[in-house]
């Protein structure tokens, strides 16, 4: 369809753009760099009725249909090329009621909007790491976070959700209404409908620390077995974070001599002050860090202190391991070379275990039984480097593959291919969830995702 033959959606209040329209080229744009779609028009919805209309416009003219929330994930499923995006962007409000510790929130909310409506109350729940990423799309994929070990996944804290389906009309989903939908909502992503508004039970966190320590790359193989036997040898469920390989950045508590050069760092999240957190992180001070960044903060200035750059071109995978032995380590370690470099890129490692683990069979998330997680953080600017990177990821996850329990975290990978998706929920789940979507989208109107084939 041509962007002349474009009409107002019946119903729609909100604002459509077309190419050429001021604020198209922003609005078209997703936060990874190597996706570059032009939509037909961007539906700017300001109320869930303008969703529900938008949605019934694009099935009936036949557009192919986009849902925009952050916009982070890496395969850039918030746009289409020459289709329909409904972006929700401006359904960013945030409601706590700070007595009943529960928030409500717009379904193109991101996680800086979230946790900077809850920090006044001293009240959270695990988010996405960087504080771009929308809550919605996160959530709804499962929902790792800094505090996952302790709090458990973002989709574990839904109280509900409310959902437009492929129909155009509005669906709750929680404990009690629609409970075979609710539980698809824990992992089964964008596959149902466009979430409007989510509802999120909260908890209360009086002060969290951040701790980071660095050694040059050649340190890594022995940082990493010393984290491993810190996290294996009953690290509390407080503590969170990983280690990573990155370029080392131009912060005043990276020496000099590792600025722009690779480094290995080991990132403590603690739930929890500084002193406790030197405590519980000793066996890493032990390993004579070259700098250190050790400092309380609130939460929301946590879950923003390490945000990624915009406007750079990302790749990520991930595998997910059973146990972490000394050869898997140095298989992840040996890599790290080849990391593209100097760039915004991480190679990191991190556990899971606690919350995660102890939620592994309620939700169709069957990667959280794994102990460990190898994630390749692809990051860079030039398209001249993008075969370099993508190979690079790829061949991260192909050397720890030996140790993998076969299962993936999806919102942690792009578009890596049916088996994949698979992988990412079993095929008892997959089998359950099919059949969910052939109640609410039985002609995959909803299908710029992870996707589920109706049954």
């Amino acid at each position: 369809m041509s962007d002349t033959m474009i009409t107002r959606p019946l119903g729609f209040g909100g604002r459509l753009l077309r190419s050429g329209d001021p604020d198209y080229e922003q609005a078209r744009t997703v936060f990874n760099a190597m996706v570059d779609k032009r939509p037909a028009v961007i539906a700017q919805c300001e109320s869930a009725a303008d969703v529900a209309a938008a949605v019934r416009y694009g099935v009936g003219q036949g557009l192919e249909i986009a849902v925009r929330g952050g916009g982070h994930g890496v395969a850039g499923t918030g746009v289409s090329d020459g289709g329909l995006v409904v972006d929700l962007r401006r359904l960013n409000t945030v409601q706590v009621d700070a007595d009943a510790r529960i928030a409500r929130v717009g379904g193109g909310a991101t996680w800086g909007d979230f946790d900077r409506m809850c920090q006044p109350y001293w009240l959270g729940t695990t988010g996405g790491r960087v504080s771009t990423t929308g809550v919605a799309g996160l959530t709804l994929g499962g929902g790792s976070g800094w505090l996952e070990r302790k709090w458990g996944f973002a989709c574990d804290n839904l109280v509900s959700v409310e959902l437009i389906t492929a129909d155009g009309e509005l669906v709750i989903a929680d404990e009690t209404r629609n409970t075979e939908l609710f539980w698809a909502l824990h992992g089964g992503g964008g596959n149902f409908g466009a979430a409007t508004a989510l509802t999120f039970r909260l908890q209360v966190l009086p002060v969290v620390t951040l701790a980071l320590l660095f050694w040059p790359a050649e340190a890594g193989p022995d940082v990493v077995r010393a984290y491993r036997d810190l996290i294996d040898g009953g690290a509390p469920d407080e503590l969170g974070g990983g280690v990573f390989y990155l370029t080392g950045p131009p912060e005043e508590f990276v020496p000099l001599h590792l600025q722009g050069e690779p480094l290995v760092a080991a990132g403590a999240v603690y739930m929890g002050d500084e002193a406790e957190t030197r405590d519980v992180f000793k066996p890493m001070f032990d390993l004579a860090p070259e700098g250190v960044m050790a400092a309380e903060m609130p939460y929301a200035a946590l879950q923003s202190a390490l945000d990624d750059p915009a406007g750079f071109r990302h790749y990520w995978s991930a595998e997910h391991l059973g146990e972490l032995p000394d050869a898997a380590i140095a298989a992840f370690c040996a890599r790290a070379a080849d990391m593209p470099a100097p760039s915004p890129s991480q190679q990191m490692i991190a556990p899971w275990g606690g919350a995660v683990a102890r939620e592994a069979d309620k939700w169709p998330l069957p990667h959280r039984s794994a102990a460990w997680v190898v994630h390749p953080f692809g990051v860079w600017a030039d398209a001249a480097d993008d075969a370099r990177g993508v190979q690079w990821a790829r061949d991260v996850c192909a050397d720890v593959r030996e140790w993998s329990t076969g299962a993936v975290y999806l919102n942690f990978i792009g578009d890596e291919g049916r088996d994949r998706v698979l992988a990412g929920y079993g095929e008892e789940n997959y089998r359950r969830l099919a059949q969910v979507k052939r109640e609410y989208d039985p002609d995959n109107v909803f299908h710029l995702n992870q996707n589920i084939r109706p049954s």
